[in-house]
């Protein structure tokens, strides 16, 4: 599920970034970036059975199918979590 926004995204992507007003956001200096840490979920292998056509599909699109299909099981789990909770 989608929201509707009234966004103009492609007026946002066209804009050049230096017309971007980031007065209101301080640069992150090197002390952040120091100590900083990336944390990934650890990925697990699984068999999943996943009808032809929609698995087509994603490959179609090229290489990092299996990494879309995650986010947007991600996207989905967390718009259930935001809904029960």
């Amino acid at each position: 599920m989608s929201k509707t926004t009234k966004t103009d995204w492609k007026r946002l992507e066209a804009m050049p970034d230096a017309s971007i007003d980031t007065s209101e956001m301080p640069e992150l200096g090197d002390d952040f970036f120091k100590n900083a840490e990336l944390h990934k979920p650890p990925k697990q292998a699984v068999t999943m059975r996943l009808d032809a056509d929609v698995l087509a599909w994603f490959k179609e699109q090229g290489e990092g199918y299996q990494t879309r299909i995650n986010k947007l099981l991600r996207a989905y789990m967390q718009a259930q979590q935001k809904r029960h909770s």
